[in-house]
Order: structure tokens, then C-alpha cells, then sequence
């Protein structure tokens, strides 16, 4: 059973099991069909479309953020047209090495903690000249069943009374030197910034998780890991870390979905710019 991460190789190994379903949850922000179309230009053999604004965010429900959290409802309804069960093994894979970890969070989120995000995303597939398939691939559609654990989710109102906040954002975002897609620059008063991006190397692979438990010794000091919350533009980056956490064999932290997308619209709500205080 993979929980946390998957290699290619073992992936590879199982792709003709009947157990498995393989997601592809590619996407990019400023084109949200570019990742359909990527995914139809070339996937991993067997691999399903998963849309992550479209299918892995909803109406506004417990937030008002740009990637809201789906409805239980929404949920089971796509991990139903997917075809996981609850004996089904999920590999999840994207084009960034972020959107994949949304899909990860999400399942664990309604309680099938069968998931594994691939490695390297569908840039590790193609390197080692693993077999690729082009159009739309679907499976027997199932019933899922979940229900949300609510203890891994923060909302609004009780950002504030977090022990420790964590922007998962790059540090100009953080910083308040760009305001990236939000009307406002800057970042929740009292957060301190761990960037998604310091979990992977240069091919989107996980860093050394050794050096990696050192780092998030530090990002944490005395708070215990699960009480921890990630935030970052739109829920989805942020998750990333949480993935890392789960990986290196720390307990995960809590998730603030509507993160900055939806902090910043609120006026009276506190906000800072520069380096942590």
C-alpha cells in the first residue's frame, strides 16, 4: 500500500492491476484547459482525467477562496466517476508537482488514505521512456463512500486562534513584493513562510527527506506538526507541503483552504506585509 509517494518503477510495475487507479491531475492556473489537453497529448496508460478546478474544487461551501473545498457530495460523485473504491489503490500524478497533492489531501480528506502521488509527475514517466497513451481514457464507475474528516480543516473564523500558520507561497508572495492573481499583496498576520517549492529538487522530485526533517524541525519548533496550519494562494499549493509532512513521517498539519484568495478580500481582516515578526 503507497500513502504518500510512489516511484515510477512501481507504478510501472502495476499498471495492469484491476486494484489500481491511475489519476492525471495536471493543470495550469492561467489556462485551466491546458491541462486536459496535456493530459490528452500524452498520459501514463490507463490514467484518468481529474479536472482541479473543475472536478477538485466547488461552489463556495466553507470558503470563498479561487479553489473552493467541493461538497462531500461533489466528492463522492468524481471519486465514484473514477472508480475508486474503497480497496482501490490511487496513483496521482501532474505537470507541476502541485496539483496531484490537492487529489492526495482530498481523498485522505474523505477518508481513503490508499493514495500515492507519483514522484516526479508525468515529467519522471516520459524521462525514463516509459510508454505514454494519447485521448480520453475512463473506468467502470464505482461507489464511493467517504465522509470528511473535519479535523483536518481550518476555516475563517478560526485562522487566528492557530498556534502556528504557514504560508506555502513563494517568498516575493509572502513578502507582499507581488500580489500574483490577488487584488492584495502581503500575507496573514503572525504566518511565517515555508514555500512549496523547498520540498522538491530541480526534476520535481522529493528532496532528501533526512534534510528535509531538519527543516521542518525548524519551521516548527515546539508545535506539534498536527497542529500546524498551511495556507497559500488557493488551497492547493499548501497541500504540497502537507504531502512532505506525511512523507518524512510527521503527522500533517491542518489545511486553511480558502487561504490568501480569501483572506485578502476582507478588509477587516489582519494582514501584513515583509518578513515574519
Amino acid at each position: 500500500m503507497f500513502k504518500t509517494l510512489i516511484n515510477t518503477t512501481n507504478l510501472a510495475a502495476n499498471l495492469d492491476n484491476p486494484n489500481w487507479v491511475i489519476v492525471d491531475a495536471s493543470y495550469e492556473l492561467a489556462d485551466k484547459a491546458a491541462g486536459y489537453a496535456m493530459y490528452q497529448a500524452g498520459h501514463i496508460p490507463g490514467a484518468v482525467y481529474a479536472h482541479p478546478f473543475d472536478d477538485l474544487s466547488g461552489p463556495p461551501l466553507t470558503d470563498q477562496g479561487r479553489h473552493p473545498l467541493p461538497s462531500p457530495e461533489k466528492l463522492i460523485a468524481v471519486f465514484s466517476r473514477l472508480g475508486i473504491t474503497e480497496q482501490t489503490q490511487v496513483v496521482v500524478y501532474d505537470n507541476r508537482g502541485i496539483t496531484a497533492a490537492r487529489l492526495w489531501w482530498l481523498l485522505n480528506y474523505m477518508g481513503h488514505d490508499r493514495v500515492a502521488v507519483l514522484d516526479g509527475g508525468i515529467d519522471a514517466w516520459k524521462n525514463e521512456e516509459h510508454t505514454v497513451e494519447t485521448g480520453d481514457e475512463t473506468n467502470e464507475p464505482s461507489n464511493f463512500s467517504g465522509t470528511p474528516n473535519r479535523k483536518m480543516l481550518v476555516v475563517r473564523d478560526e485562522v487566528m486562534n492557530q498556534r502556528l500558520l504557514v504560508d506555502s507561497r513563494n517568498a516575493a508572495r509572502f513578502l507582499g513584493d507581488s500580489a500574483g492573481t490577488e487584488a492584495t499583496a502581503g500575507h496573514i498576520k503572525g504566518a511565517v513562510n515555508r514555500c512549496h517549492a523547498l520540498n522538491k529538487d530541480e526534476h520535481l522530485k522529493l528532496r532528501d527527506p533526512e534534510t528535509l526533517r531538519l527543516e521542518f524541525a525548524q519551521l516548527l519548533g515546539d508545535v506539534p506538526s498536527e497542529e500546524a496550519t498551511f495556507y497559500c494562494g488557493s488551497g492547493v499549493s499548501a497541500c504540497q507541503n502537507l504531502l512532505t509532512m506525511a512523507h518524512i513521517g510527521l503527522k500533517p498539519g491542518k489545511l486553511y483552504v480558502g487561504s490568501w484568495s480569501e483572506w485578502s478580500q476582507f478588509d477587516d481582516l489582519p494582514k501584513e506585509t515583509g518578513p515574519s515578526h
